[in-house]
C-alpha cells in the first residue's frame, strides 16, 4: 500500500482490523507478513501528516529527529530484504554492511525534503512486501544469522522483526500513537520479545513481571534469575512494554520497578 492508498483508506473511514485471535503464531511467515501490512498502513497514516517542521522536530529517541526515524524505517526495510535474499539464494547477505554505514545512511537521508522522505519510505516498504511475497515457502525455513546477536534464526522470523521495528518506531515518532494502540496480538508478542531480550543476562536484576491486557488476560515472566521469592512489578500491558523498551517510566507500574539496561 502506498501513501495514496492509505489516504483512500482514511477517506473511506475504513481500516484493516487487528484480529482478536489468529490461527498461526505471528512468527509464522504468512501471519507475520499480514502483520507487517497492518503496521505499514498505520505508519503511512502518521508519516503522511508530517510536514517539514514536524519532521525536523525531535522524536522520542535521543539525538534523532522524526526524519531520522522515517529514514531508519526505510533502511531497515531494505536491510531485511537482504536477509530474505539470503534465505532465497543461500548466499550470505548481511542486513547492513556495517553499523557505521547504517548510521551514515540515516544521517544523510534525514536531511531530505518531506516528499523525498515519503517516496523513499514507500519504495522501501514496497521492496520488502515484494520480497516477502516472492520468497518460496520452503525458503522461510532456511537459517540466517540474527542481525543483532548473530544467533542462528529461521527466515520466518524476518517479518516479525519488521513488525517490531515499525510499531516501536511509530511510538518514537511521538505523533499520537502509543503502545496501547497496537493490535493485541502484536502487543502480546512484542511483550514476550522484550522480556526475552533480558533473559539470562547478568546485568538484569531478578524480577517477576506481570501484565494485564485490554481483554483482561494476564501474563507473567521472570527477568534475570528471578524465582518465586523475587520482587515483582506489574501493570497494564502497554505500560509494561513501554518500560521494558525504555519508552516509558516505570512510575506507571505497581511494585518494585528497577532501572533496566538497554533492551536492544
Amino acid at each position: 500500500m502506498s501513501f495514496a492508498d492509505a489516504a483512500q483508506v482514511r477517506s473511506a473511514q475504513t481500516s484493516v482490523p487487528a484480529p482478536r485471535e489468529h490461527s498461526a503464531p505471528i512468527h509464522d511467515a504468512k501471519a507475520g507478513l499480514a502483520a507487517v501490512e497492518r503496521a505499514t498502513e498505520a505508519l503511512y497514516e502518521v508519516v503522511a501528516e508530517l510536514d517539514q517542521r514536524a519532521l525536523r522536530g525531535p522524536s522520542l529517541l535521543p539525538g534523532w529527529t522524526r526524519a531520522h526515524v522515517v529514514t531508519h524505517l526505510a533502511r531497515n526495510a531494505d536491510g531485511l530484504v537482504n536477509l530474505m535474499t539470503w534465505a532465497k539464494t543461500g548466499v550470505e547477505h548481511l542486513m547492513y554492511p556495517s553499523r557505521a554505514d547504517r548510521d551514515a545512511d540515516i544521517d544523510e537521508g534525514a536531511g531530505r525534503l518531506p516528499q523525498l522522505l515519503r517516496a523513499d519510505l514507500d519504495a522501501a516498504c514496497d521492496r520488502f512486501a515484494t520480497a516477502g511475497r516472492e520468497l518460496p515457502d520452503s525458503a522461510w525455513e532456511n537459517r540466517l544469522a540474527h542481525p543483532v546477536t548473530g544467533v542462528p534464526m529461521s527466515a520466518s522470523r524476518v517479518p516479525w522483526l519488521r513488525v517490531r521495528e515499525v510499531w516501536v518506531h511509530l511510538v518514537d515518532l511521538d505523533r499520537g500513537t502509543g503502545f496501547e494502540d497496537l493490535p493485541e496480538d502484536v502487543l502480546d508478542h512484542l511483550l514476550a520479545d522484550a522480556v526475552g531480550q533480558y533473559a539470562n543476562r547478568p546485568d538484569v536484576p531478578p524480577l517477576r513481571v506481570g501484565a494485564v491486557f485490554p481483554d483482561g488476560r494476564q501474563r507473567g515472566w521472570s527477568l534475570g534469575a528471578a524465582d518465586a521469592t523475587s520482587p515483582s512489578a506489574d501493570g497494564a500491558a502497554a505500560d509494561v512494554l513501554g518500560w521494558l523498551t525504555g519508552r516509558r517510566s516505570g512510575g506507571r507500574l505497581n511494585g518494585t520497578v528497577p532501572t533496566l539496561p538497554r533492551w536492544l
